[in-house]
Parts: C-alpha cells; sequence; structure tokens
C-alpha cells in the first residue's frame, strides 16, 4: 500500500474527501517529524512510539578493501511497535 491508497482508504471509511486526509497524513508525518527532531517522543498508545536515538561513533572495515573507516555517532529515528498492536498481528487471520 502506498499513500495514495491509504488516503483513498481512509477517506473511504471516514467519508472525508480525498483532499483532507491527504493534509492530515501530511500534517501528521510533519508534526511526528518535528518532534523527534526536537527530542521528544510521540507515543501513539496501542500502535508505537517513534524517537531518535544516538548511535554512538564506531570503527567498522571498509567491505572490499578491508580498511579501518571511522564511523561518526549520529542520531536515528527508530519506531518501536506497541505490544498490543504487535498482537494484533500475530492473530490469525
Amino acid at each position: 500500500m502506498n499513500k495514495s491508497d491509504l488516503v483513498r482508504e481512509i477517506a473511504n471509511r471516514t467519508g472525508l474527501s480525498q483532499i483532507e486526509t491527504r493534509s492530515a497524513i501530511d500534517n501528521l508525518v510533519t508534526i511526528i517529524t518535528e518532534q523527534v527532531r526536537g527530542g521528544r517522543s510521540v507515543n501513539l498508545r496501542g500502535f508505537g512510539t517513534f524517537k531518535a536515538v544516538s548511535r554512538q561513533a564506531r570503527k567498522a572495515q571498509h567491505p572490499r578493501t578491508r580498511s579501518a573507516i571511522d564511523v561518526p555517532s549520529k542520531e536515528v529515528p527508530i519506531f518501536r511497535a506497541s505490544p498490543e498492536w504487535k498482537m494484533e498481528l500475530l492473530k490469525k487471520k
């Protein structure tokens, strides 16, 4: 499912127009991005948590030359699914 499919499905289920639905999805993604970028986490109860974590600097190896590479520390976004959502996915159809 891509974004257009998602917009169409939500619009059909809610009765909103596709334009309103697309705007709501775009705003949701923007808000989550701004919050995570600002160092806060976004917890959607029953679905999961979006947050940023720090990866420490480390030594790595170039796959072709096998030479040592210094990988700097960085912030990376993660999503952790809630236990409820995991259980829902494991239910048999």
